[in-house]
């Protein structure tokens, strides 16, 4: 297939993609900031805070990304009927989207506030075990209003208004630094309440988030047109279906690849507790750069989307190819500062002139430069993914990570940390090949899909 384009189609689409991707990005980037403030704050109020409070902040975030995942088929579905011009179909999606949000709580919910016993029987110490619990109790109430907001975030981000999120995300994350800092500390007359006073701010900032969103949406002069409430009460099962059916592989593969993260860090609790802390401040760092090409490719799912209810082919390939060089392109710049500033990353998290800390400090800095190395190919996979969603091919992806992050990091990773006893480095070592498998034929399964839809004219859905 010939990836040549005219130039001012390349300009122009990389100026529509920024549009959108930049305001998006931004967005992720100051959300996952709110887990960098928090291990931040965990960090100076103790090593057993950090690593409990990271291990118990990445068990709840890999449940909210896969249920989030089950109602990302939001996006691509909302950008064809955007792109088709069926403003009814936009407004019928968005609220049974909300409808599988809610349905998906509960069990979810049942699911985080039985964590400590699945913690206990992952060999996690006791001391930890209890203060995770007491930050998940409390952080599963702010469970709904995340989801939902993803639902929002889609269909917003969809329809070319993906601003209001940025500043929403802003707003939120600022209200829960501050609540961080005045509940988990006592300030202002409140009693010192730990890891507890971190959850609370949490949850007050994921309901703020989502209200702050529904608002906009009901008060927009152009969103309003669409009147997202006009029978809110009926569920429709063929579109719930429909949503299932895109979200469900999705959500499949986010707790594949969340998952193998995931296990990695109870993996890395196994090891030892200096371990797990020098595990998370890695993990953290990477995390909050690695939001940037998420919110890239949240814009690629709806560009690619929206070519495609167009039935633009050559449009939704360029837009496709112009997100992941984007993507590489930003991962590099922050690869050369993270090799650069490593002693300066960690600092963030620990006092490293204290001689406490000198063992997690040594652990961490090897995993960083690892960890470091491999964003790139994470930005190109995840890219790449969000093209293949916006083209509605979810199932195949979701077999392709199983294989990627389960069949090669995670064995790859467990043999090196353990019986090649490299420890946590080789645990990070594994996932790595893990990602860079995992672009690799994502990258693949794109260049076939173009084939078989260029192959027919009537661009029929993979």
């Amino acid at each position: 297939m010939s990836l040549r384009f005219a130039k001012s189609q390349v300009r122009t689409e990389i100026r529509e993609y920024l549009r959108l991707a930049i305001p998006l990005a931004i967005a992720q980037l100051t959300q996952s900031i709110t887990g960098f403030a928090d291990s931040v704050m965990m960090g100076r109020l103790g090593q057993e805070i950090l690593a409990a409070g990271g291990l118990a902040a990445l068990t709840f975030g890999a449940v909210l990304i896969t249920a989030s995942g089950f109602v990302m088929g939001v996006t691509p579905l909302v950008a064809e009927a955007y792109g088709a011009n069926r403003p009814n179909q936009i407004a019928a999606i968005a609220r049974q989207g909300l409808w599988l949000s809610l349905i998906l709580t509960i069990p979810m919910m049942l699911l985080i506030g039985n964590m400590d016993s699945i913690m206990s029987q992952l060999g996690q110490a006791a001391t930890t075990v209890t203060l995770a619990n007491t930050y998940l109790d409390i952080m599963l109430w702010g469970f709904f209003p995340a989801v939902a907001f993803s639902v929002l975030r889609g269909v917003v981000a969809a329809l070319q208004e993906a601003r209001p999120i940025m500043a929403i995300v802003i707003a939120g994350t600022l209200f829960n630094i501050a609540g961080n800092y005045v509940l988990g500390f006592g300030k202002l007359g409140f009693p010192q309440m730990g890891i507890a006073g971190l959850a609370i701010a949490s949850v007050l900032s994921l309901w703020g988030m989502f209200l702050a969103l529904v608002v906009y949406i009901l008060r927009h002069k152009r969103l309003k047109k669409y009147r997202f409430c006009e029978n809110f009460h009926q569920i429709k099962p063929r579109i719930i279906g429909d949503l299932i059916r895109i979200g469900l592989p999705i959500g499949v593969s986010s707790a594949l690849e969340v998952g193998l993260f995931t296990v990695v860090t109870y993996l890395m609790g196994i090891l030892a507790t200096d371990v797990l802390a020098a595990h998370q401040i890695v993990f953290q760092t990477i995390a909050v750069i690695f939001m940037i090409p998420l919110g890239m490719s949240f814009a690629t799912t709806a560009r690619v989307g929206q070519w495609f209810g167009q039935q633009n082919l050559e449009g939704a390939t360029r837009a496709g190819y112009v997100s992941m060089f984007v993507g590489m392109g930003f991962m590099t710049l922050m690869i050369i500062a993270l090799l650069m500033f490593p002693y300066q990353v960690i600092g963030l998290y620990l006092d490293i002139g204290k001689p406490e800390n000198g063992n997690v400090v040594e652990l961490a800095l090897p995993m960083l430069t690892v960890a470091a190395i491999s964003q790139i190919l994470d930005s190109l996979q995840k890219t790449t993914q969000g093209a293949l969603y916006g083209l509605q091919d979810t199932r195949i992806p979701m077999l392709l990570s199983l294989s990627a992050f389960w069949g090669v990091g995670l064995t790859s990773g467990y043999f090196l940390g353990f019986p090649l006893g490299l420890g946590g480095t080789g645990l990070w070592i594994g996932q790595s090949i893990g990602v860079g498998i995992a672009a690799i034929v994502f990258v693949w399964r794109w260049r076939k899909l173009l084939v078989s839809l260029r192959n027919n004219t009537n661009m029929i859905k993979a």
